[in-house]
């Protein structure tokens, strides 16, 4: 089915798709509207939705879980907004404002703690991430109201 969507689209037909994956609407949108309890509060290409939460992400994952709650507060000094654990309770990601300059201090100051760390990547939000912050209250993320 999805890809008589993309061919359609590839044709230069208009397809209107609902979804609540946005994984797919990601790969298969040009453009995107994120509707919460009946109102438009987004919309957009999906780089563009993306670069709403204001940069990219630095994601980590520390070797030993009972070691995360250090790691978070090793890097509270980046004045960061609250890290976000993992399901898995050794991954954490937070804002990197400054991109690469972030992941370089993220890494100094882990290893400065003596965290250990399996994995580290500097990425891009998904489209997940950016429904999560525009329809949390309280979300640092600004939002265009719908005309």
């Amino acid at each position: 089915m999805w890809a008589a969507v993309e061919q359609l689209a590839d044709d230069g037909t208009t397809v209107l798709l609902t979804t609540q994956y946005l994984e797919e609407a990601d790969r298969l949108a040009d453009r995107i509207a994120i509707i919460d309890h009946g109102r438009l509060i987004a919309e957009g290409t999906p780089d563009e939705l993306k670069a709403n939460l204001r940069g990219d992400l630095v994601e980590f994952r520390v070797t030993d879980p009972g070691q995360r709650d250090r790691a978070t507060a090793a890097i509270t000094p980046l004045g960061q907004a609250t890290p976000g654990a993992g399901r898995d309770g050794q991954r954490i990601t937070l804002p990197a404002p400054a991109g690469a300059a972030t992941l370089h201090t993220v890494l100094r100051l882990l290893d400065d703690a003596g965290i250990a760390i399996d994995d580290a990547t500097l990425r891009r939000p998904t489209l997940d991430e950016v429904f999560l912050a525009l329809t949390t209250p309280g979300s640092p993320v600004t939002t265009r109201s719908a005309p």
